[in-house]
């Protein structure tokens, strides 16, 4: 637990406003700027610029607060250490997955987890992989599924399998009976595609670029959800991983011939967190699932 004074020096330095701070805190504006007063006498330094109209954090409140948040963070993780009994008997775990995850791989992971250990609480959210870094690194998030490009140098990543995207279409569909499809067919195919803020669309519209595919697309769609219920009911096609087909019987996966679209998926922590031992043994179970379809 911070002392009252640091808790009081946080809630200013969020707002950057004594009264909202005060608000916030649910004590008086007097009393909040009394603790903050005492803290900077206590540090010999002024840790707040009140002269504008606006306070703001001085220099040596910048570093302060820097430090501030660590030691707030390790307290966190102190706290989770001492409730977090090795026999998985109580505790808390928080995923995070980028959404094609969401569809055919968090489902089978979680479904062993909880059938082992029911006690444990998990959070799941799905996310961006850019939004998952950053709550990762904010102690916000135990463990992410994501795909190898991280940009953190501060996030381990470990493999996890090789997810292939295919031309995913419905069993009604002309190609359903087709195993493989030359690059070039995909120019007379109508597509409905995940939209642009998808890191996985990025990913397509480069492969279009480096083998000449110009794809004509009829429909985007900001959920995967969406995208399937799409291709289900419409003469429609896709790109998505192919063990999403899998897990739908009234789909096909159809692979692309000659040059195959892959990516890399792996778990993420933050290099210097606190591994719990529920996060230990999901990230076991996670390996254990992503071999299986890694073989399949």
């Amino acid at each position: 637990m911070l002392a009252r004074h640091v808790q009081y020096f946080l809630a200013v330095a969020e707002h950057l406003n004594f009264t909202r701070a005060a608000a916030a805190l649910h004590v008086s504006q007097p009393a909040l700027s009394q603790q903050v007063r005492q803290l900077e006498e206590d540090l010999g330094a002024q840790l707040f610029d009140r002269s504008g109209r606006t306070t703001r954090l001085t220099d040596a409140g910048e570093v302060y607060l820097q430090y501030v948040l660590r030691a707030s963070r390790e307290l966190r993780e102190a706290t989770r250490a001492i409730h977090d009994l090795s026999d998985l008997s109580r505790g808390s775990l928080r995923i995070a997955i980028t959404p094609t995850f969401t569809t055919y791989f968090v489902g089978p992971v979680v479904e062993t987890f909880h059938h082992l250990y029911p006690h444990i609480t998990i959070n799941v959210r799905e996310m961006s992989q850019e939004r998952m870094e950053q709550l990762l690194l904010a102690d916000e998030v135990d463990v992410g599924l994501a795909f190898a490009d991280v940009r953190s140098a501060d996030i381990d990543s470990t493999p996890l399998l090789t997810e292939t995207l295919a031309l995913v279409v419905s069993r009604n569909h002309p190609l359903a009976a087709e195993s493989s499809i030359r690059l070039q067919a995909l120019n007379t195919e109508s597509l409905v595609l995940l939209s642009e803020e998808f890191a996985t669309r990025g990913q397509i519209d480069r492969y279009f670029q480096q083998n000449g595919i110009r794809p004509r697309v009829h429909v985007e769609a900001n959920a995967i959800s969406a995208v399937i219920e799409i291709v289900r009911r419409t003469g429609l096609s896709t790109l998505l991983p192919s063990a999403i087909a899998s897990t739908h019987e009234d789909l096909v996966a159809i692979e692309l011939d000659s040059a195959r679209l892959q990516r890399i998926a792996v778990l993420v922590q933050r290099k210097d967190a606190y591994r719990s031992a529920a996060s230990q043994v999901f990230i076991q179970l996670a390996k254990e699932v992503g071999r299986q379809l890694d073989g399949s």
